[in-house]
């Protein structure tokens, strides 16, 4: 595999992030407005995964996880959920929560677990992802994070 780097996203970032999104059918609302909380997947100077944060006090949505499709298989994923994950201890968060609607088995084999929307911070719930970007038969997950 061609080297990989990962870093923080930055401004200039923004349009390959969306269009990687798009790709992955995956939301882009209230994105944006936390790209700082983003990283990114490079090879070569290209853009090619994503994963962000939405942090919220000690809890956070782990929101927009992609991989160019070319690029699966090979661990880039992997790379940017524990990526996140470091971000978000470093970040104080003790809950990591996501929405998914194709990648649930995924996520169980990172260490989440299935809860109810009932379960999530109401901080979380007025995110664009549970206000709507996602739907409603979107499976809830978290991770929790302190010691």
């Amino acid at each position: 595999m061609p080297h990989l780097v990962l870093r923080p996203a930055d401004d200039a970032d923004w349009s390959p992030i969306a269009t990687l999104l798009q790709q992955c059918s995956l939301p882009l609302d209230g994105a944006r407005e936390h790209l700082r909380a983003y990283l990114v997947a490079e090879v070569d100077g290209a853009i090619v995964g994503t994963a962000g944060l939405e942090v919220h006090g000690d809890a956070a949505l782990l929101r927009s996880v992609a991989v160019a499709p070319a690029w699966r298989g090979l661990g880039i994923g992997r790379a940017l959920v524990q990526a996140a994950i470091a971000d978000a201890r470093q970040r104080h968060v003790k809950n990591l929560h996501l929405l998914t609607t194709t990648a649930s088995a995924y996520f169980s084999k990172v260490g989440f677990s299935n809860e109810t929307r009932a379960d999530v911070p109401s901080s979380l719930k007025a995110s664009a992802e549970f206000q709507g970007a996602c739907p409603s038969s979107a499976a809830c997950m978290s991770r929790q994070l302190a010691d």
